[in-house]
């Protein structure tokens, strides 16, 4: 008789537990629409997501505006193989995206040439 009014008890108290948590959630989203920070948050996303800029690109790698693109490859081969060894998957991620930069660059230099 006791397991079945307790067993009773955890059925009703879960499914009283669980609207809570729905509504809650329900207001919570309410309440960021209202006060924009769910835009906000969206915005920063978009941004973090562009392309590395020129200057901060040949900053990772460590390179000069002019500076070749075997010398390019070069170093972002040994830091890429450095950061996969014992650094970190952010950093190795910096030198990817800085590499993909300069690499966006080089091609239009090259275009530009191939047009002159």
């Amino acid at each position: 008789m006791a397991s079945r009014l307790l067993a009773n008890l955890i059925v009703v108290g879960s499914g009283v537990l669980a609207r809570a948590l729905v509504q809650a959630y329900r207001q919570a989203l309410s309440n960021a629409s209202k006060s924009g920070v769910a835009r906000e948050t969206a915005q920063n996303i978009i941004k973090a997501n562009k392309f590395m800029a020129e200057p901060e690109a040949r900053q990772v790698l460590g390179v000069t505006e002019h500076s070749s693109w075997e010398e390019i490859l070069k170093k972002y081969d040994n830091l890429f193989e450095q950061n996969a060894k014992n650094g970190s998957f952010y950093l190795q991620s910096k030198v990817h995206r800085a590499k993909e930069c300069l690499e966006v660059v080089h091609q239009k230099k090259a275009q530009g040439t191939m047009d002159a």
